[in-house]
Parts: structure tokens; C-alpha cells; sequence
């Protein structure tokens, strides 16, 4: 039996917005196994990333359970859900995220030298020889191209060896040629370190290559689809 990594039952977020309170996500109960490659599609709006930042602890549902390997997220508190994800999750922004006044090696190193491993730094030459920027190591993150920040990026998410990765339009900032390599880097951690990846993405060749896909609309699942074909 394949075991369940994610779950969400009947999940419901709301915001107060300058307007009231704004409901994004509604009666959301949804499933990820171990191991498989999860695609949230949607138009804007529909509550992709809202999803995605429920599955990671980064937004609290205010209705339903959310549950992580066997952890229920709803009644964690901040610095538990933190720990929670530092030990368990990678996170990939659309921005990046990287700490401007670090150099590549450090910002790779650093959630390995939270979680007080004493070879963070060894640890982290190694994932930025996975992405191909062992040459960019010393390097600070205005001194790279869009494409290689978001190697580091990757690179940090993947140091820990996290068994879920999460993954916001990690190529939305990228041309098509490095939206292509990091398709192809991401894909590969995920079979090297035998992660569960759920990713959103606008991107249709992104999307062809997950197991299953998802398509949100207005903050419902409007469709949940197992790709037999995906590479």
C-alpha cells in the first residue's frame, strides 16, 4: 500500500482583506503519496499558491485538517510548524528567496547549519555541484543570472533531503531555456533524494511531466488527473 504523505480534508482558508474577510480555498480534501510528483494548475486567483502554502505550514487553514507525514499542521504553532519544515520539507519560491549578503555556498549551507549538521558545508558543495554552479560557489546572489539564483534555490531546498518538496512557479521568473534546465535540474533531485514533490506552475510542459494534476478554480478542485504518460 502507498503510503500518504500529504492530506488535506475538507481544508478552508480565509483572509481578512481592507474589504472583509476574503474566502480563498474551500472544502479542499486531497491526497499525495509517497514519491509522486503533484501539479497545481489554474488561472490567477484560484488559490494555487494558497494551497501550496497550506501544505507547507506557511498559511494555517481556518477550516479542516491539514496533515504531513502523519503530522497535523492545524494545531502546530509557529515555531513548531518552522521545525517541522526545516526537518521535512524544501520550499522553492518564484523569487528565490536567497539571503542577499551570502554567497551561494553559504545560503545553500545554512538550513543544513540550523539543523546542526557539522558538514553543512561539504553538504552544500555537493548540491551546488549537483545544479552545476560549483564555479559560482563564492558568489553573492546580485552577481548571478535569474537562472542561477534559482539553482541555489533549488540547491538549498534539496541539501536537507527533504521527503516533501514544495515548488511555486519555480520557473515563472525564467526565460524558456532556463525554465527548461530547471524543470530537468528539479525533476532530477527529486528522483535522487526520493522526494514527494507538489509544485504550481503556469507552465504546460511543466505540468505533462507530473504524475497527477490538479486544476483549482475559484478555490476549488475543479479536476484531479493521473498522468499515465509523465516522463
Amino acid at each position: 500500500m502507498i503510503a500518504t504523505v500529504l492530506s488535506l480534508e475538507n481544508a478552508a482558508l480565509s483572509l481578512d482583506g481592507n474589504a472583509g474577510q476574503v474566502d480563498i480555498l474551500h472544502d479542499i480534501t486531497l491526497s499525495v503519496h509517497k514519491g509522486e510528483t503533484l501539479g497545481l494548475i489554474g488561472p490567477s486567483g484560484s488559490g494555487k499558491s494558497s494551497l501550496l502554502m497550506l501544505m507547507g505550514g506557511l498559511e494555517q487553514a481556518t477550516g479542516g485538517q491539514v496533515t504531513a507525514l502523519g503530522q497535523n499542521l492545524t494545531r502546530m504553532n509557529e515555531d513548531e510548524l518552522a521545525r517541522f519544515r526545516r526537518n521535512s520539507m524544501g520550499v522553492v519560491f518564484q523569487n528565490f528567496h536567497l539571503i542577499p549578503t551570502m554567497t551561494a555556498l553559504e545560503n545553500v549551507a545554512t538550513p543544513l547549519e540550523l539543523a546542526g549538521h557539522k558538514d553543512a558545508f561539504q553538504r552544500a558543495e555537493a548540491e551546488l555541484e549537483s545544479v552545476g554552479l560549483t564555479h559560482r560557489r563564492d558568489h553573492y546572489p546580485a552577481q548571478l543570472s535569474g537562472g542561477e539564483q534559482q539553482r541555489v534555490a533549488l540547491a538549498r531546498a534539496s541539501a536537507p533531503r527533504p521527503q516533501i518538496l514544495l515548488a511555486d512557479e519555480p520557473t515563472g521568473n525564467l526565460d524558456e531555456t532556463n525554465g527548461a534546465a530547471i524543470i530537468d535540474l528539479l525533476l532530477g533531485l527529486r528522483d535522487r533524494h526520493g522526494a514527494t514533490l507538489v509544485l504550481v506552475t503556469h507552465s504546460h510542459t511543466l505540468a505533462r511531466r507530473c504524475d497527477r494534476v490538479v486544476r483549482l478554480r475559484d478555490g476549488r478542485i475543479a479536476d484531479d488527473t493521473r498522468q499515465e504518460a509523465a516522463e
